[in-house]
Formats: structure tokens, sequence, C-alpha cells
């Protein structure tokens, strides 16, 4: 029970430091002088947004239980998370990221969110590419290329996903 209070603090202290200040402090900086949003838009927004919430406090929850380590690249999971939102695409910390910021975009209705979604989508892809792929494969070796030859990068199969009850 100590490991996991103590695994979940490093959690948390991972996700103020990075994840929120991509999507709420440098959002909240751009978006201080943004017009009311279309309404249609602002929903859209907010669906997306909690959406990417979901998906990233569901990878936080995997790293946790399955993994045994955090998101933070000096924490890393112990064991490879092929569970959960990881079942279906490669990245999808990422991707939910990135939904939560493309739904700022929408409900500020903001230009400049959308320029800094791309900034961030372009930095994951580099530091996917460059840092975590090779460290991955290094640290899993056959176990980490046999998922990535079953899961795709970062958009899902749509009609294709593994099946749940077969083991990646």
């Amino acid at each position: 029970m100590r490991e996991k209070v103590f695994l979940l603090l490093r959690i948390f202290l991972f996700t103020v430091l990075v994840p929120a200040t991509v999507v709420i402090y440098v959002p909240v900086q751009l978006a201080r002088s943004f017009s009311a949003p279309v309404m249609a838009a602002a929903i859209v927004g907010l669906v997306v947004l909690l959406a990417g919430l979901f998906v990233v406090g569901s990878c936080f929850y995997n790293f946790a239980a399955r993994g045994r380590g955090t998101p933070a690249p000096w924490d890393p999971p112990r064991h490879l998370v092929t569970s959960g939102p990881y079942r279906y695409v490669r990245n999808p910390m990422y991707v939910g990221i990135l939904s939560i910021l493309l739904g700022e975009a929408a409900f500020f209705g903001s230009l400049l969110l959308l320029a800094w979604a791309v900034v961030i989508a372009l930095s994951f892809y580099l530091v996917v590419a460059l840092y975590e792929e090779p460290g991955l494969r290094n640290r899993f070796g056959g176990e980490y290329e046999r998922y990535a030859s079953e899961v795709p990068q970062w958009l899902p199969r749509l009609g294709n996903a593994p099946n749940p009850r077969k083991p990646l």
C-alpha cells in the first residue's frame, strides 16, 4: 500500500510539472484575450477536451497499475504497458494531451491555441522518434518490437482493433 501511495504522489508531481504546464499554464496565457466562442465550437471543444482528459487519466492509471512507474522519463514504468488505451495506439498520452489542446483551441475559438497545439504535436513527434521509441526498444527488446508491429503509433485502427482477450 505504501508503494502505491508513493507511486501516486510521483505521478501527481510529474503531472503538476509537465502536462499541466502544457495544457493549463501556457494556454491560459495564450487565451487571455479571447472573444466569446461560437456555442457549437465551444461544445465540441469541451467534448474533445474531456475525452482527452479521460485518455490521459487512463494512461496515468495504467502506468501506475500495470507498469509500476510514472510517465516521467526519470521514473519510467518497469513493465511495458500494452493495456487500456495502449491497446489501440502506442502514444495515447500524447494523443490525449493534443485532444485537450485542440479542445481548448475550439472552446476559446483561438488560432493562437491551435498554433500552440501544432508546436506541441511536432515536439511530441520528435520526442517519440528520437528518444522514446529507441529507448523502449533497448529496454524491452522483442516485447516492444512485437507490440510496435501490432499497434499503430498515433491513430488507432478503427474496426481493426486488437482482440482484448489476446495478450499483446
